[in-house]
């Protein structure tokens, strides 16, 4: 559907002052002109909207502006995915407003920032997608726990170039001593290990000390 400036106002329950006003925070995208005529679309109302959700979850027209400004400059999906589409991991779609809710206020421009660079988050149109459900929830649980959310994309960052080490390494063992087999063995073998070795590691360093 397309809008007048007052159509669009009152379905977004605003009114056409705030209208302008985002236009010119540069939080709302430039209508089509008609001659003297704007008009703006779905993708208008569904901004207004979203800027309303983040307002209400505490974020600043600023910070809004900062998060729209990093959220566009991202890769989309297809780009993300293109480097290697996962064959196990579960990707999701998320609005602004539904990522706010999984991390409260550590959605900040320069967390975005960072999970677009690892490619953990990606864009398609008005969403976000989330490459890993499980990377997804346990980053969710962590922040909940108290773990910042930078503390968390840097832990992350540490933790993709041991995975890639051990990647490699299983990849090169299969191919030396083992090149007829079929490399989709190796998913479950190599997952087996490093689950069980990353146990037995947590176990040697959370158990409690033992008393002198």
């Amino acid at each position: 559907m397309e809008y007048r400036v007052e159509e669009l106002a009152r379905a977004a329950g605003i009114t056409v002052r705030t209208v302008r006003f985002y236009r010119e925070r540069g939080l709302l995208p430039a209508p089509r002109r008609e001659g003297r005529i704007a008009w703006y679309d779905d993708h208008h109302l569904a901004r207004l909207r979203t800027i309303a959700a983040l307002l209400e979850r505490g974020h600043t027209l600023t910070g809004i502006a900062d998060l729209a400004t990093t959220f566009e400059s991202g890769r989309d999906v297809g780009e993300v995915l293109g480097l290697g589409e996962p064959t196990e991991e579960t990707p999701v779609r998320l609005s602004p407003e539904e990522l706010a809710d999984h991390f409260g206020d550590g959605v900040t421009p320069e967390n975005l920032a960072a999970a677009l660079e690892l490619g953990y988050l990606a864009t398609d149109g008005d969403e976000i997608v989330h490459i890993s459900r499980r990377l997804l929830d346990a980053s969710s649980v962590l922040v909940r726990e108290g773990v910042p959310l930078a503390a968390v994309l840097a832990a992350a960052r540490e933790v993709r170039a041991h995975a890639d080490a051990m990647a490699d390494l299983f990849a090169t063992v299969l191919r030396t001593h083992a090149p007829a087999s079929d490399p989709a063995k190796l998913r479950p073998l190599a997952r087996s290990v490093v689950e069980a070795e990353l146990s037995m590691a947590l176990d040697r360093r959370l158990r409690p000390a033992r008393p002198d």
